[in-house]
């Protein structure tokens, strides 16, 4: 049976300040769900922060699947204001509050 080149890709990412606080490679998935726990742990009980990992064949497919954690400076807001904006432009309702 052939090994699989599955890698995975543990993504810390704070939406307060749209930086990414931490990109780590594993071969191994059991390394990667530890390194994951740990980190979920840590984060605590703050909600901007994400805690990603994703399964790929290499780093460049995770950047084009979960852009947004690489894009500096994209923050919450940054997200909520466009989007009012867009829905203000396209005779949408206003969906936040």
């Amino acid at each position: 049976m052939a090994k699989s080149s599955l890698k995975h890709f543990l993504i810390v990412f704070d939406r307060r300040t749209g930086r990414q606080l931490r990109l780590d490679e594993f071969a191994d998935s059991s390394e990667a769900l530890r390194a994951y726990e740990a980190a979920e742990d840590s984060k605590g009980q703050d909600r901007m922060i994400d805690v990603v990992l994703v399964g790929s064949d290499s780093l460049d497919t995770v950047r084009v699947t979960h852009s947004s954690y690489f894009r500096e400076g994209l923050t919450a807001s940054n997200v909520e204001e466009y989007l009012r904006q867009f829905a203000l432009e396209n005779g949408l309702p206003e969906f936040m509050r």
